[in-house]
């Protein structure tokens, strides 16, 4: 061979394991990171394998985790009551999610101020998709409906 030659090969071999590579990379995030569960049922385990005990299902696609540890296959993660166990990575979701805290129905307004309009009042276990966060401010959006929520009402929005 050539050294051009050469040199397209190796190029080329390291193109395909690039590729083989990322879906195992893609999956190595740092911890601890957010998350939401995908799954329309979800069993928390106590421990990394389908041979551990089941503590928890959730019947909650949406609900905002907390990833704390990553083990292969495997998530620990925290949910908004602060129970851990583990779960299966396929079965959450990158999205960003959010829960409406214990209290009081929280406000929910046109713009990130208290003197905005007022939309909506939430209840406590509404949950909703992520936007921007800013001033003690959160952007959430709920099927079809949009709006700003004091940030200290809800789980989920920290930076990590």
């Amino acid at each position: 061979m050539t050294p051009p030659d050469m040199r397209l090969a190796l190029l080329a071999f390291s193109a395909v394991l690039s590729a083989l590579a990322s879906p195992a990379t893609a999956q190595d995030r740092e911890v601890p990171y957010w998350a939401s569960i995908r799954a329309t049922e979800l069993n928390m385990r106590v421990g990394p394998s389908a041979d551990y005990k089941i503590a928890w299902v959730y019947r909650r696609a949406g609900l905002p985790v907390r990833v704390v540890r990553v083990m292969e296959g495997w998530r620990l993660i925290e949910d908004p009551d602060g129970e851990k166990g583990w779960v299966v990575a396929r079965l959450l979701s990158p999205d960003r999610t959010v829960i409406v805290s214990e209290g009081e129905p929280a406000p929910m307004r046109a713009a990130p101020s208290a003197s905005a309009e007022l939309k909506w009042r939430l209840e406590a276990g509404v949950t909703g998709t992520l936007g921007e966060c800013s001033s003690g401010w959160c952007e959430l959006r709920l099927d079809d409906r949009q709006g700003w929520v004091e940030a200290d009402r809800l789980w989920g929005d920290d930076e990590d």
